[in-house]
């Protein structure tokens, strides 16, 4: 998969790429990443990307110019992507359903706001989408641009070594996921639950599945009308439901 980032400040994004997961598949030809800096597109000795908002008002806007110029380059060397995203705060909420859509495109291009906002046109007639990673403002796009990158890339075949452990990952399933222990299975007086170590697959898939229906219930209960419960769920949510149960439920 290709993804390409447009950005003022490409040593933000140099670290955390090298890294983890993402570093390890970009290495192996997994993923095919490029950062550009959007000062590269300007035509003015001073490499200006910003500007005054018509109107006034605080702050700067960057300029449409270098933004469509950087994005034409992209489709001319690393051929027309199957989206461009501006990160924004007032962007649609990335969620695990928007990751699956992206990872599925082949190529995407990430334009990292900044400042004041982006001039309109851009988002009207050059970018596909616009994303937000939540309701907060930060000093730019770099880090939701990051944290895109990461969501969509270990939805790609074989980033990921263990495929499973993305089929089950929390949203993945519709469900927050159920609790994880390791050994060792007692420490300072503290337990790992029995049925984990019983060896018994299916009741522990049914406590993992009580559990993740049960975090959900109480953090997320929103998710529940989306998820998808079969009859044992539904019977699982009813007992989950009665005020009268225990946290060791």
């Amino acid at each position: 998969m290709k993804i390409d980032i447009v950005t003022i400040f490409p040593k933000m994004l140099e670290g955390p790429l090298a890294e983890g997961i993402v570093g390890r598949a970009i290495v192996g030809g997994r993923l095919d990443v490029r950062v550009h800096d959007l000062r590269d597109h300007t035509t003015d000795r001073h490499r200006v990307v910003d500007d005054v908002p018509f109107g006034g008002g605080p702050g700067m806007v960057l300029k449409p110019e270098p933004l469509f110029a950087a994005v034409e380059h992209i489709r001319s060397e690393r051929g027309v992507p199957g989206a461009v995203i501006l990160t924004s705060p007032d962007g649609d909420t990335l969620t695990h359903a928007v990751a699956e859509r992206l990872s599925t495109l082949g190529h995407i291009v990430v334009l990292c706001g900044r400042y004041e906002g982006v001039d309109e046109r851009v988002r009207v007639n050059l970018a596909t989408e616009t994303l937000s990673i939540g309701d907060y403002v930060l000093s730019g796009g770099e880090l939701p641009a990051l944290v895109i990158v990461d969501a969509v890339a270990r939805l790609v075949p074989g980033v990921v070594g263990d495929e499973t452990s993305v089929a089950r990952d929390t949203f993945a399933r519709g469900l927050l996921d159920y609790p994880q222990y390791t050994r060792p299975a007692e420490y300072r007086g503290l337990t790992v639950p029995p049925v984990l170590l019983s060896g018994h697959h299916r009741e522990i898939e049914r406590w993992r599945r009580r559990k993740a229906l049960a975090r959900t219930l109480d953090r997320r209960p929103d998710l529940l009308a989306k998820a998808t419960l079969g009859p044992e769920d539904a019977a699982l949510l009813r007992e989950l439901a009665r005020p009268e149960r225990s946290e060791s439920e």
